[in-house]
């Protein structure tokens, strides 16, 4: 009965398709100026990508058939030329390419090689780390420490425990929850970092008709928000509380992963598929080469180092330096040490095949971000929704909550969101009512939504690194962190609810 249920459940995933194929033939080719976007159409290839993922777990598959679709309804057939070659040659997909995933992959190959990471977690665990508990902590505390948000957070935080979790038997699921939850939204409730600078850029103009907003004053207010942003906030405690076993609700998967992992060890799912490969979970040290705390704390020294000093003097931290030079400083010191210069190119090397699918799938991911924009998404969302907010103003920061963490969702990307929603949103609010309390609400419900969605879509960039880092599989990851930050999303919208239904009486 269940399989053909599922069946039947394809069906109007094909209708959309050969809906979009007829209104791409018939339909306008361009987007106008004063639309923006498709109408309903605007929304089909990320709901459709988004099925199937749930559906079949078939990431890549997924995402291709996302970006198929985005080619038929804006009539760009070749969607090689179209999306696919623009995307893939762009800044943005090379600095993925080279830095988060072939450092990355370099960095870790490294590791394994000179046994770097499994000798400091053997230190870390004899002297502080005890349990599958002071494990999990240790992993929070690590996601505070290394605060900047998004990739470089979750890099970090996930390379630094994965050795000592996967000591104490914590599962990949649990792992990469924790490192994902203290990524982006520790990066909005501790703003020591170039989120405020980004975000108070997107809204430094003159678009609140009868004010003027300079640099200054919008970052100010991202600071003044910081207090309402509650789903950071949520995010952030749920997380602690189940890093120490504390969190009374964490779903059936998150259930089911912790009780495997307990009883038979296995810190991944039965028939999971980690992005990160096979050989990268385990160490290859030569027979002549004696690991030492140095092969670990050296490279992460270059890494914090050259990511953390030139934005304390200067605002601006040298994140691609630091990863490049990271995997060099791995390299050399296991030269120095006496390992063959064979073993510590194969190391390297073998690392960067070891991240060849998160490869693939960001270069998916990044196209079809491109689609989404191309196709006008959050556009459609909020002209569709702007007449019924005047109308009932104190859902609006609720509403704009929700829109946000869709819009993320659907394209992957929390800045891609602040992007479309900071300069469109804030106009609105300001417009229903220019109390500044008002607008701060709204604005912290923008900060939430957009890092929401940032944490868990299967598209995003902070949860294919969290999952990689971490060992574990995409989907399962997703999945399991779901029930949680949907708790913590819906706590915020009734707590947004409230607090403005009671400033308008």
């Amino acid at each position: 009965m269940l399989n053909k249920i599922q069946r039947w459940l394809w069906i109007p995933v094909i209708l959309l398709i050969i809906a979009s194929a007829w209104h791409g033939i018939i339909g306008e080719h361009e987007i106008t100026e004063a639309r923006k976007h498709y109408g309903f159409f605007s929304l089909v290839p990320a709901l459709v990508t988004l099925f199937i993922c749930f559906y079949t777990r078939n990431v890549l598959l997924a995402l291709f058939l996302g970006v198929v679709l985005g080619g038929l309804i804006t009539a760009q057939y070749n969607i090689i030329d179209a999306y696919l070659i623009p995307s893939l040659g762009s800044k943005r997909y090379a600095q993925i390419l080279l830095v988060y995933l072939w450092a990355l992959g370099g960095l870790i190959g490294m590791w394994n090689r000179n046994g770097g990471a499994l000798h400091f977690a053997n230190y870390i665990a004899q002297n502080f780390v005890r349990s599958r508990r002071s494990a999990k902590f240790f992993t929070w505390v690590m996601g505070l420490i290394f605060h900047q948000g998004g990739t470089i957070s979750t890099v970090l935080t996930g390379t630094t425990v994965k050795p000592v979790a996967d000591r104490e038997n914590v599962s990949h699921e649990e792992l990469s929850y924790i490192v994902d939850s203290t990524a982006s939204p520790i990066a909005t409730v501790i703003p020591f970092n170039a989120w405020p600078a980004y975000i108070g850029g997107l809204i430094a103009i003159d678009s609140l008709s009868d004010i003027i907003i300079d640099q200054e004053m919008a970052v100010t207010w991202f600071y003044k928000a910081i207090p309402y942003n509650f789903y950071g906030w949520l995010a952030v405690i749920f997380t602690l509380l189940f890093s120490l076993d504390k969190m009374p609700f964490i779903g059936k998967r998150m259930r089911t992963a912790i009780d495997r992992t307990i009883k038979t060890g296995n810190l991944d799912a039965p028939g999971a598929e980690p992005i990160l490969s096979e050989e990268l979970n385990t160490t290859h040290v030569p027979d002549d080469y004696k690991p030492w705390m140095g092969d670990f704390l050296i490279p992460i020294g270059v890494l914090l180092g050259f990511s953390i000093i030139p934005w304390l003097i200067s605002g601006s931290p040298m994140i691609f330096e630091a990863f490049g030079l990271s995997v060099i400083a791995a390299m050399v010191t296991s030269r120095l040490r006496g390992m063959k210069l064979s073993d510590v190119f194969d190391g390297a090397i073998d690392g960067i095949k070891g991240v060849t699918m998160g490869a693939i799938i960001f270069g998916l991911a990044v196209t079809l971000g491109n689609v989404s924009e191309s196709l006008g998404t959050p556009y459609f969302m909020i002209e569709s929704t702007a007449g019924f907010l005047r109308e009932v103003p104190f859902i609006l920061p609720s509403v704009l909550l929700f829109i946000s963490m869709l819009v993320a969702f659907s394209i992957g990307s929390s800045w891609g969101t602040y992007a479309v929603m900071f300069p469109i949103a804030l106009p609105l609010a300001y417009a229903i009512n220019p109390d500044p309390f008002y607008f701060t609400l709204n604005f912290g419900a923008l900060l939430g939504g957009g890092v929401f969605g940032d944490q868990c879509s299967p598209i995003s960039d902070t949860t294919i690194l969290s999952a990689m880092a971490c060992g574990a599989d995409l989907m399962d990851h997703v999945l399991t962190q779901l029930p949680m930050a949907l708790l913590a999303a819906g706590l915020s919208a009734i707590l947004y609810m409230m607090i403005s239904y009671f400033h308008f009486l």
